[in-house]
């Protein structure tokens, strides 16, 4: 019998795969920041993480506390346009793209709890590609949505473009298991429906006795006009706005009538809207448990306008459910937005918001390892939910940790902050990824670098061996658990054998040591409930070491606070970059963005 077959993408070197150090993580007490005072659903554990995104996820896999616990992950990679931007030259040969966002969407996967969701943020240059890559990875069913993103209008030079003109972007959703996958029901403001166009007069009355009027009349008498052309008169381009403000302040009268076939309701329904039709211009009603009343009037269904009303953001307003087609949400005029500089991209708050109401609650834990000006971040600390964000370039120092600081200190009411009513709080922890684990000495030979401490060196062998990293205080040799018997020892000591026996006697017989040291006396071997390994020759072949960057080059961001150049200098400037992009055509991103 022939063996199954699968649909998959493949492409030039898809099967050459990184063998990636587990790196720790070191916290730069000077980068974190954390309010002073505690609020109610404050969140302190949040992490901005400096350096490549790849080694950084990687060191996240081997945090329990991190692995299969994120709920909800927005990434903006780069978009492989082809195109020198501003801020950096994505144009990466595509079968290297596919792979380098292959190998960080799989841990990706392995990182998202069972409920958990992903988006991805694309355009079409590589849609039809990233697709089947993602596919593969989280399986074509549970694949829920690909959502279209207006991302600009036709405005300005685009208008002037030949052909079509493209202004959309796409979000790829995905869920981890469809199954036990629960979304948000979201809902988007929509202009007034004017299908409703009548008026219930005297709605304090019982039901039968209900009185329809024209809306735009009832309007009129309200406004103390004669009719609805002295209205439009008198209001001019203000009479839409004013008549959806009074359309909105009595949705529980405002109705229209719609047609419905007996089959469509109950049995009791079917007998009030045959009674409606013998009967004209009076209202019958069926009663529903745990439900709305059935309405009828002259054999067509009574709809409020009550039921289209929904409050968005602390603003009563008519909404509708969301859909595959976000185009309420524009990316221009956001150059203040956060206080942060970052031209040609940068996404809207209000787009991340979306995506988290979603995907996710208060408290839950959301992950972007493409930073960038730290959008995702600040979305999520304003909802008040935990939050990791990587990134590789040098604005996670320049751009998110101040705008972050901001945040935190209630200083920022850009974004959603109003509709948050965010007044500050939280905090979070600044991270780097700690240096390679293994240097070459002057021989060549590979040694554990002398930047670690016998605490880091600990730690970093915990992750190698998939052990919890949480030295005991009562027992020097529990260092880390794997399970609730078994634990791991690190030591830069060589041990005898004595020193190992008197190990063994503390382990017990129920319980087991991985023992990682220098050297040790042969005999050691012999105990059966320790396995006692040599450093670093344990951990030589278990990786690649010294690779601290799996992305390429990344231009520097302009920073807020620089002053525009005089005329001439920027011309200078701008003559210089052009030259600089030829020379490095070869060079591109694959990390720290966010934006696009």
């Amino acid at each position: 019998m022939a063996g199954k077959t699968k649909l998959e993408l493949t492409w030039i070197g898809k099967d050459d795969r990184p063998r990636l150090e587990p790196r720790i993580l070191i916290e730069e007490p000077e980068f974190s920041y954390h309010a002073e005072a505690r609020r109610e659903g404050d969140q302190f554990d949040n992490m901005l993480i400096h350096g490549d995104n790849l080694l950084a996820l990687k060191a996240l896999e081997t945090d329990s506390n991190v692995r299969g616990r994120v709920k909800c992950i927005y990434i903006d990679p780069p978009f492989n346009t082809q195109q020198a931007f501003e801020n950096y030259d994505d144009g990466i040969e595509h079968s290297l793209w596919l792979s380098l966002m292959r190998e960080r969407c799989i841990i990706l996967h392995r990182l998202l709890s069972e409920d958990g969701s992903m988006f991805v943020h694309i355009d079409d240059n590589e849609l039809g590609y990233i697709i089947p890559v993602l596919d593969e990875i989280f399986g074509r069913r549970n694949r829920i949505n690909v959502i279209t993103f207006k991302q600009s209008s036709v405005s300005g030079p685009k208008a002037g473009n030949k052909g079509i003109v493209t202004t959309n972007n796409f979000i790829i959703y995905y869920a981890k298991n469809r199954d036990k996958w629960t979304p948000g029901r979201v809902y988007t403001a929509i202009g007034r429906d004017d299908r409703y166009s009548k008026i219930i007069k005297n709605n304090e009355s019982p039901f039968f006795e209900w009185q329809l009027e024209s809306l735009k009349d009832e309007f009129c008498r309200e406004k103390c006009v004669q009719n609805w052309s002295e209205a439009k008169k008198k209001f001019a381009d203000k009479i839409e706005s004013r008549l959806e403000e009074f359309v909105l302040q009595r949705a529980a009268r405002v109705v229209r009538t719609a047609r419905v076939a007996p089959k469509d309701v109950n049995e009791d329904a079917r007998d009030a809207l045959a009674q409606s039709n013998s009967v004209p211009n009076r209202v019958f009603c069926s009663q529903r448990e745990g439900k709305e009343p059935y309405y009828f009037i002259n054999g067509e269904q009574l709809i409020f306008y009550s039921a289209k009303i929904k409050t968005l953001d602390g603003k009563i307003t008519t909404a509708a459910p969301l859909t595959n087609l976000w185009d309420d949400l524009l990316s221009n005029n956001l150059h203040a937005e956060g206080g942060v500089s970052f031209p040609n991209g940068k996404k809207p708050e209000a787009l991340i918001k979306r995506c988290l109401e979603l995907a996710t609650s208060e408290g839950d834990l959301v992950l972007d390892s493409f930073g960038g000006s730290g959008s995702t971040a600040a979305v999520a600390h304003k909802m008040k939910r935990r939050w990791i964000v990587v990134e590789l370039g040098e604005q996670a120092v320049t751009h998110i940790q101040p705008r972050l600081k901001r945040i935190v200190a209630g200083q920022d009411n850009t974004g959603i902050s109003n509709a948050m009513n965010w007044v500050g709080g939280g905090g979070y922890r600044f991270f780097k990824l700690a240096p390679s684990l293994l240097q070459k000495d002057k021989w060549g030979n590979l040694v554990i670098n002398k930047d670690y401490n016998p605490e880091m060196l600990t730690e970093a062998m915990c992750k190698h061996f998939n052990y919890i990293y949480a030295p005991s205080t009562e027992q020097y040799w529990m260092h880390g658990k794997a399970t609730e018997n078994a634990f791991i020892y690190v030591t830069t000591n060589s041990l005898t054998f004595d020193q190992l026996k008197v190990l063994s006697d503390e382990v017990g017989e129920e319980r087991s040591l991985l023992v990682c040291c220098m050297a040790y006396e042969a005999a050691g071997d012999n105990l059966t409930n320790l396995t006692i390994k040599k450093i670093p020759r344990v951990v030589l072949d278990r990786c690649e070491w010294g690779k601290d960057d799996y992305s390429l080059k990344i231009a520097a961001l302009p920073l807020e606070d620089e002053e525009p150049d005089e005329p001439e200098e920027a011309d200078a400037k701008q003559n210089k970059s052009k030259k600089n992009k030829a020379s490095v055509a070869q060079t591109s991103l694959f990390d720290g963005s966010e934006e696009n």
